[in-house]
């Protein structure tokens, strides 16, 4: 090899690795920025897919994922409380577990009905004496007006003995046992309507648990989303009337996906929800209990309830 070509390739392989090194040097600077970008995208999407926990109002609260019972959202989900009318959340189960149930069988409303009702200043499906109404009209007028008068009528139809105090008290034992079979332990029921005797109460996790178990029936799915019904019943005479009953869940109108289930209240319970709602495959199903009053009781529970559709 001749002197001069010797020295042009040393320079040309000199050019070479110094421009190998600023190509490496650009793709690692590169990398880098492309490191810190996606970093950064990373670091957003995990800050997106975990909320800051809601605070509410109502003294206890709970959610869970229908699909897969996680719980998603707590709040003393396990302190015993009163549950007013969300207790007929159980009076409904138990009617709808009965063997053989024929839901279109009809049951005379008593003079008895009307008047624990007026003694009680209880919420009222306004049955009449004498008509004659179907327990699956009964199921409506107990889950959408909280018609305490239904609630009597199904405990006295659906309970034992001879007389209508027995078999208040066996319905009452129903609703216990079911509580039971349901490993509930914080759950007891002294009443079929939430008027309880000091000893009718629940938790936010058990009354979610409830809901969640009486929602595999198809009857009380179609019952509780139901925003308001007309109802032909029979009276008295043979001949028949209209009954018109509202949902007292406003949620139903307001919330995205909504598809059920209770509200409650009294002086001891406050203001009451069990509720549950689906989007797209998800179906998240929570409670309230002791709001401070109606509006708070729907503001805390959308709050946990767009809390965890997040999670």
């Amino acid at each position: 090899m001749w002197p001069h070509s010797r020295g042009i390739w040393s320079f040309q392989l000199k050019i070479g690795i110094k421009g190998i090194n600023r190509i490496t040097s650009s793709a690692t600077v590169a990398l880098t920025a492309g490191a810190v970008i996606a970093s950064g995208v990373f670091a957003s999407t995990a800050q997106a897919a975990t909320p800051p926990t809601p605070k509410i109002t109502a003294a206890g609260g709970y959610t869970m994922n229908n699909g897969t019972a996680k719980s998603l959202f707590a709040k003393a989900a396990d302190t015993r409380r009163s549950t007013g009318s969300t207790t007929k959340i159980m009076t409904a189960k138990v009617v709808l577990s009965q063997k053989n149930l024929n839901l279109d069988s009809k049951v005379t409303i008593q003079k008895a009905y009307s008047d624990y009702i007026v003694s009680k200043g209880a919420s009222s499906a306004r049955l009449i004496v004498g008509d004659k109404v179907t327990v699956r009209q009964l199921l409506y007028g107990l889950m959408l007006p909280s018609g305490c008068d239904a609630a009597y009528a199904l405990a006295d139809k659906f309970g034992s003995g001879t007389t209508r105090a027995a078999r208040v008290k066996s319905f009452i034992g129903k609703m216990n046992a079911q509580a039971k079979s349901l490993g509930l332990k914080n759950t007891h029921f002294d009443s079929f309507d939430g008027i309880g005797n000091g000893s009718n109460y629940s938790t936010p996790r058990d009354l979610t648990k409830i809901a969640s178990s009486a929602m595999k029936s198809s009857t009380f799915r179609s019952i509780v989303k139901t925003k308001s019904t007309k109802q032909k019943v029979t009276t008295k005479s043979g001949g028949y009337r209209y009954m018109s009953w509202t949902n007292t869940n406003t949620m139903l109108s307001s919330y995205s996906g909504a598809i059920g289930i209770k509200t409650g209240s009294g002086p001891t319970a406050k203001y009451c929800l069990v509720f549950a709602a689906t989007r797209g495959s998800k179906t998240i199903v929570g409670t309230v209990l002791a709001s401070t009053n109606a509006t708070n009781r729907s503001a805390d529970m959308k709050k946990i309830m767009d809390y965890s559709f997040k999670k």
